[in-house]
């Protein structure tokens, strides 16, 4: 290598590298550190200074040592052998990666994103002379057995096909030569995208249908829409990713994105351990031949945290383009957020709030306003979605911290854990006080219609028996519930029932781990049942007691549990429950005819 073409290290503080002297240095390029080739980026410079964040450990690193610009932004590499992978935080495959070095990972390993080697079938969809534009799917490919890889036109590139094959290909061989202005392009079944830059679409269009998570708590009272935006927040020990676990595991998305950023490595060993064993609902093959893992843990170099999360959403991002609806996890933003502290920090920048940059914020805005509902460039108009639901660790559980705050600002759906709530055993650990949904009335309209037209109405009146249950707890706490009248005595019984034969489920019980939302109507509007028709006898005189200690109760606490085949079996209580409760009212009322 001769001086002309490589900087100098002049400085070494952490992650953070000062060379000096790089040829053609640019912002966010990636460059080659040392002769051991470390990973790394350029986020500053200054005159001939260039500060770069290392993405691999720079213990051993000095002063004179060589850096190499590749001239290239970091990039994701994005076709078919996505799925079913498990990636670094710079998308490097960690089993790739073990194989090569064993189980500590080497320094400046590089390993191919996908498989040079591995020979896909492409099928064409196009043929030769077809008019075709960014975005247009020539070809597909069975990536797996619930997916099917779809090959599109890369950004910039529009003509008419003048070669188009089948059979057998690796993903860089060409498949399909364009002939544009500039001359003709080959096009392989392999795109680069550079992370930090949001894939183009045709039109962004308003969210308007549910993702479907089969947790009661979201789904009922703080939906979120396909292609909307969640935060869950919570203190330590409330369930942020046993809660993203279920969501992965269940929600009605068609690709899966779970980015493991920052946490412990045993929780993200749970992960990678658990997904090849589950099965997807749907289908019943495993819930992995749709789902991709980038796992990078709080062992894992501080500066790899900060590029993941990107890396994660451009390929989920590459997914919504194909038309297929994509949820991603990310786990957690906070960890994400202490690493932008921390580089910040090594840059000397004036610190803003409990030392976070000024800029983070702005950071946070711009990764979540990358999710949303789009129609996909190309010739067809399909519409893709991303959902994006991110975990926020705030120390101690203060919601007022900085992450928390910046990222309420943005999302539209915020479910608060409570820890009172998952000490309790109660799981989903949501706050049915404190949370929100700002897509309840778009979601109430397409249930509506879905599902019955009663559900607005039986999810409204289920929020208002829990917030005056909140509100006449005082009241027992202070003078015992002997005080309570018996319509207030009913609520608390009531609302008891949804918190615990409702709200809270089971998520080691095959028939309670998911609830679909025709169960789910069925369980509410059963639990409301024993409130609509007590009321009718609250007035008369009878033994309040009497009513409460019902059998056909313990019923109604085991309707969690019925099988989504026998839903036939929700009627049948609801009718023994009617006749029961006539029954003491007839009783009241023949007792108050015989005293008159």
């Amino acid at each position: 290598m001769s001086a002309s073409n490589y900087g100098t290290i002049v400085k070494v503080a952490g992650p953070l590298v000062v060379a000096k002297g790089i040829p053609g240095a640019r912002m966010y390029d990636v460059v080659k550190v040392s002769e051991k080739n470390l990973i790394g980026e350029i986020i500053e410079i200054h005159s001939e200074e260039s500060y770069i964040q290392v993405y691999e450990d720079t213990s051993g690193l000095g002063p004179g040592e060589p850096v190499v610009s590749t001239g290239h932004p970091l990039a994701a590499e994005l076709g078919p052998g996505l799925i079913e992978s498990i990636y670094d935080g710079i998308q490097r495959p960690l089993q790739k990666l073990q194989e090569a070095s064993g189980e500590y990972i080497s320094r400046g390993l590089e390993v191919p994103a996908l498989n040079r080697e591995k020979l896909w079938v492409f099928k064409p969809l196009k043929q030769k002379g077809d008019a075709v534009s960014p975005g247009t799917i020539v070809g597909e490919v069975d990536e797996t057995v619930l997916i099917k890889h779809k090959i599109m036109v890369p950004p910039g590139v529009e003509g008419k096909i003048i070669s188009i094959t089948n059979g057998k290909h690796t993903i860089e061989e060409t498949v399909c030569v364009v002939e544009t202005d500039k001359g003709p392009v080959n096009i392989s079944m392999l795109q680069k995208w550079p992370v930090r830059v949001s894939r183009p679409y045709r039109q962004r269009i308003a969210p308007d249908m549910p993702l479907i998570t089969g947790q009661r708590v979201v789904d009922a009272f703080f939906p979120i829409a396909k292609g909307g935006t969640a935060c869950v927040p919570g203190p330590f020990g409330s369930g942020k990713t046993v809660i993203q676990h279920q969501l992965a595991k269940w929600a009605d998305a068609e690709i899966v994105i779970f980015i493991g950023c920052g946490e412990r490595g045993n929780e993200m060993t749970d992960v990678l351990i658990e997904f090849p064993e589950l099965k997807d609902p749907k289908s019943g093959q495993p819930l992995m031949k749709r789902t991709v893992l980038i796992a990078n843990t709080s062992n894992m170099p501080v500066a790899a945290r900060e590029a993941s999360i990107y890396t994660g959403i451009t390929i989920a991002e590459y997914f919504r383009d194909m038309g297929y609806s994509v949820a991603l996890m990310g786990d957690s933003t906070s960890r994400w957020a202490e690493a932008l502290r921390e580089m910040s920090g090594r840059l000397e920048e004036m610190p803003g709030e409990e030392g976070y940059p000024a800029y983070l914020g702005t950071r946070l805005a711009s990764f979540y306003e990358r999710a949303g509902r789009v129609i996909c460039q190309g010739d067809d108009s399909r519409q893709g979605a991303l959902t994006v639901i991110g975990a926020v660790s705030p120390p101690g559980g203060d919601l007022s911290e900085p992450v928390t705050q910046n990222t309420l600002r943005v999302v539209k759906v915020f479910w608060g854990l409570e820890a009172k709530l998952a000490y309790a055993r109660h799981f989903p650990a949501i706050s049915w006080l404190n949370s929100y949904s700002l897509y309840t009335d778009i979601v109430d309209e397409y249930l509506s219609e879905a599902v019955n037209q009663l559900w607005p109405g039986l999810r409204k009146e289920a929020m208002r028996i829990l917030q005056v249950e909140s509100e006449l707890e005082e009241i027992v706490r202070l003078v015992g519930i002997e005080a309570l009248s018996r319509k207030e005595r009913l609520i608390m019984e009531t609302a008891k029932s949804i918190r615990e034969d409702f709200l809270q489920q089971n998520s080691f019980d095959p028939d309670d781990t998911y609830t679909s939302m025709k169960k789910q109507f069925l369980l509410l509007k059963l639990v409301l049942a024993f409130y609509y028709e007590s009321e009718k006898i609250i007035e008369k005189d009878f033994n309040i007691g009497d009513l409460l200690s019902l059998k056909v109760r313990e019923a109604i606490a085991r309707a969690k549990y019925v099988s989504e085949n026998e839903l036939s079996h929700f009627e049948t209580i609801e009718n023994e429950l009617r006749e029961k409760i006539a029954e003491i009212g007839h009783k009241a009322q023949e007792i108050s005819g015989k005293e008159s």
